[in-house]
């Protein structure tokens, strides 16, 4: 089956379009691009120089995405989200298309939502999920099968690795890791009671803050700059800066060592 490219779509120079490929009216792909078979680009989109997109990808309406990106097999941009009829989430009829920021890589099965920007520079791994109104800086890295859910901010040079779990209404600011399989938590009445949407809120992780494989941080709590939570833990209380927590639930262990400071590596901003 040959592609079916509409006559009111452009497709730049250089550009090659697979076997069973769909572009759609008004959608723009950039030169020397190279899509793969069975690829959905919806109209409105607009797809830069220099991309590579995977096989049976879809692209959903007005999406943009920007130049020298790699978008690997089956993944999914510009999801809309699915509301639940009982759902205390905002309505989603206002979402801005998705955003894909020059020299971004997204691995196979991702699934980038309607509404969420990714700035330059940063890897998606396989099988991640980035859910509506989520912002992600340049050069951060969100590991294989790691779910960041709606309205979270994530800022640049982070390091979110593999399963970990960000919850709704979270904020990540620069430089911060948080290692495998981290959970963290936005409802302190585990979903009963009316009680519980006066106090709705995610996690806040400062500057440098880390986060130890397999931890959990209970609803609200902060980790102020260059905290560090150790493996296994439970944060049950703010973390403060430059303080190591330990322990189910968490408390001081010892100060972090100067040497490790943000302060003192030498990092660009």
């Amino acid at each position: 089956m040959q592609a079916v490219i509409d006559p009111e779509a452009k497709v730049g120079a250089g550009t090659e379009i697979g076997l069973g490929s769909i572009i759609e009216a008004g959608a723009v792909i950039g030169d020397n691009c190279k899509v793969g078979h069975h690829v959905v680009v919806s109209k409105g989109v607009t797809i830069g120089n220099n991309c590579q997109i995977g096989h049976g990808v879809v692209i959903h309406p007005d999406s943009q995405i920007g130049n020298e990106i790699r978008i690997d097999d089956h993944v999914v941009i510009g999801k809309w989200p699915l509301r639940a009829v009982n759902s205390i989430l905002k309505p989603t009829q206002q979402l801005d298309p998705a955003f894909i920021g020059d020299r971004c890589l997204i691995g196979t099965h991702a699934t980038v939502y309607r509404g969420c920007r990714l700035d330059g520079a940063i890897l998606v791994a396989d099988q991640a999920s980035l859910r509506e109104r989520v912002q992600i800086g340049e050069f951060t890295i969100v590991g294989r099968g790691v779910v960041v859910e709606n309205d979270c901010t994530v800022g640049r040079y982070c390091k979110l690795e593999t399963e970990s779990y960000i919850t709704a209404y979270s904020t990540i600011e620069d430089r911060v890791f948080v290692a495998p399989q981290v959970a963290t938590s936005n409802d302190n009445y585990i979903g009963r009671t009316e009680e519980r949407l006066k106090h709705f809120k995610g996690v806040t992780v400062k500057k440098g803050g880390r986060i130890g494989v397999g931890s959990v941080i209970l609803p609200g709590k902060t980790i102020e700059e260059d905290g560090v939570v150790a493996a296994g833990s439970v944060v049950t209380k703010d973390v403060p800066s430059g303080v190591i927590f330990l322990g189910n639930p968490a408390r001081k262990f010892r100060d972090v060592p100067e040497e490790q400071l943000l302060k003192n590596q030498d990092w660009p901003e």
